[in-house]
C-alpha cells in the first residue's frame, strides 16, 4: 500500500498543486469528455497514459478483454452497457474507441476453450461474448501456433465488439446521423505500436482517415 500512497503524494506535489485552477474548473464544470474508451482491465494498458490525455478528456470503461456485450434490455444489471448508456446519452460523447491489446489474458482464456473449474465461473461466460471470434480464428488459422491464434483473436474480438455496439439503438441512431463515430484500436505492449481497424485490417493509427 505504501507504493500507492507514495504515488499519490508525488501526484499531489507534481501535478495537483501546480494545476489547482485546472482541477478547480473540473470540479465546477463537471465532465464533458468527447471520447468513450472501452479498454481491458490489464494492468499494463492504461488508456490515459497511452494517449497522453488529461483528466476530463476520456471516459473509460474497463472490463476483461475490452468486450462490448450485445444489447439486452432485460432489467438486470449490465455494468458495461450502463456505462455506455451514461456516456452516450448523458455525456454525449462523439467517439467510441474499443481499445484491444496484445498478450490479453482474457483472449488467451477464450482460446483455451471452456474450463471446467470454478476459477473461471465468471470469466468463461463473459468471454462467451467473443466466442465467434475464437471459432473464426480456429477455422482460418488452424495451422498457426497458439500464440499467433491469440493475436488474431485479440483483433477479431474488437470487430465483434464494434458490431455489438450497433445492437444498441441509441448508438446506431447517432452513428447513422453522424453524431457519433466508432473505432477499433489495438495496442502492442511490446512494441508500443497503436493500430486502428480499417476494413479487414489494422493499420497504424496515424494512417487512418478520421
Amino acid at each position: 500500500m505504501k507504493v500507492l500512497i507514495d504515488g499519490y503524494k508525488r501526484f499531489y506535489k507534481k501535478s495537483f498543486e501546480k494545476k489547482q485552477e485546472f482541477y478547480g474548473n473540473l470540479s465546477k464544470e463537471g465532465q464533458s469528455p468527447k471520447f468513450l474508451v472501452i479498454s481491458c482491465c490489464d494492468s499494463r494498458v492504461h488508456p490515459a497514459q497511452i494517449m497522453d490525455t488529461n483528466p476530463g478528456d476520456i471516459f473509460v470503461i474497463r472490463n476483461v478483454a475490452n468486450l462490448v456485450p450485445v444489447n439486452e434490455p432485460d432489467g438486470k444489471s449490465h455494468g458495461t452497457s450502463a456505462a455506455m448508456e451514461f456516456a452516450v446519452k448523458h455525456l454525449n460523447v462523439k467517439y467510441i474507441i474499443v481499445l484491444g491489446h496484445s498478450q490479453c489474458g482474457g483472449i488467451k482464456t477464450l482460446m483455451e476453450g471452456e474450463h471446467f473449474s470454478s476459477e473461471y465461473s465468471f470469466v468463461d461466460p463473459w468471454m462467451g461474448i467473443a466466442k465467434n471470434a475464437r471459432l473464426s480464428v480456429l477455422e482460418k488459422h488452424k495451422g498457426k501456433s497458439f500464440e499467433e491464434q491469440c493475436t488474431y483473436c485479440e483483433k477479431a474480438s474488437i470487430e465483434i465488439s464494434l458490431n455489438n455496439l450497433m445492437t444498441f439503438p441509441w448508438i446506431k441512431e447517432k452513428c447513422d446521423s453522424g453524431e457519433l463515430n466508432i473505432h477499433g484500436w489495438y495496442f502492442n505492449i511490446k512494441t508500443g505500436a497503436l493500430l486502428g481497424h480499417r476494413g479487414e485490417e489494422f493499420i497504424p493509427v496515424g494512417e487512418l482517415t478520421l
